[in-house]
């Protein structure tokens, strides 16, 4: 395994759509590696999520993961998770705001709205179909997530009113949306 660098925002490959893999694609061993690489630069940045095209592989394939992580210690554990070509359906019209920060954007955060109820449709990393509702955080990640495979940055769609350094996160907002996270995860069960 090894640790890949992360685009950072301004870099045209954030901006790419990433194209889809295919099922022989998927299975063979370079795809495999890669995937690991993907897992193990996640882990190594302390992310919550990591798109291949962030670590300038422009193709549908995500890893998620959340556990005891230093960054997001108000985040439930979410196991760890490969989403290949993945497609995300909302549910319903039910949005929340999420304080999101990016691994391509270091050190800014902001107010992002996001779908509460999401249908999420993919393979896993052996092919094996994903059919799943996922709720709360959980979505607000995985949507996350996807965006990038779609070539935007959670700063597309946040409100620029909120942009804030992780410093000034921590000191003047951190408490609040932590309460209305927990109160969301309380709701939701994510």
């Amino acid at each position: 395994m090894a640790i890949r660098k992360i685009a950072q925002i301004g870099h045209p490959v954030l901006r790419q759509v990433a194209r889809e893999v295919e099922r022989d694609e998927l299975v063979r061993p370079e795809t495999q590696r890669f995937i690991d690489d993907l897992i193990e630069t996640m882990h190594d940045a302390d992310g919550a999520g990591l798109a291949a095209i962030q670590v300038y592989e422009p193709i549908r394939i995500c890893a998620i993961e959340v556990r005891n992580n230093p960054r997001y210690p108000y985040k439930p554990p979410i196991p760890l998770t490969i989403l290949v070509n993945p497609v995300l359906t909302p549910v319903d019209d039910e949005l929340f705001e999420n304080n999101e920060g990016c691994l391509s954007v270091p050190n800014l955060r902001g107010m992002v709205k996001r779908h509460v109820h999401l249908r999420v449709q993919a393979w896993d990393r052996d092919g094996q179909a994903i059919d799943e509702v996922v709720h709360g955080l959980k979505a607000g990640t995985y949507q996350h997530e996807v965006d990038h495979l779609n070539g935007k940055i959670f700063v597309d769609r946040a409100d620029p009113a909120t942009f804030s350094t992780w410093t000034e996160f921590d000191r003047h907002h951190k408490e609040a949306f932590v309460a209305r996270a927990k109160e969301l995860v309380a709701r939701v069960g994510q």
